[in-house]
């Protein structure tokens, strides 16, 4: 199963919503916990170009403001649900929303040999 981490930048004022419609989704199951996530301040800038209809700023002024990021994985099988659900929520016309895949090394079958350079 492939699972992919999930970064969404959004406005201080959406992150509640943003956060239940990813979890509403499936995002942030970790074994037997749900709603797992984590998130910091950040500063997005943006430039809304000509035909742009921005939630914070005007076209053609460059802008700078604090978002929250939001982190959390699903599963692969799950990321089309979650990107509708996050879009539905969130209040920008061109969301920021990543989705990475993660490596998860096999679990070990035996004493592993030290390594040598």
């Amino acid at each position: 199963m492939t699972r992919l981490k999930i970064e969404i930048s959004v406005p201080a004022s959406h992150v509640e919503a943003v956060a239940d419609a990813l979890h509403t989704a499936g995002a942030g199951r970790v074994g037997a916990y749900a709603r797992c996530s984590s998130g910091w301040r950040v500063t997005g800038s943006w430039q809304p170009l000509p035909g742009a209809l921005p939630y914070d700023g005007e076209v053609g002024v460059v802008q700078y403001a604090e978002e929250r990021r939001i982190e959390s994985v699903c599963d692969m099988e799950q990321a089309r649900a979650v990107l509708e659900a996050v879009r539905a929520a969130h209040p920008y016309e061109e969301p920021v929303i990543h989705f990475l895949p993660l490596y998860e090394p096999e679990e070990s079958k035996g004493p592993q040999e030290p390594y040598e350079s």
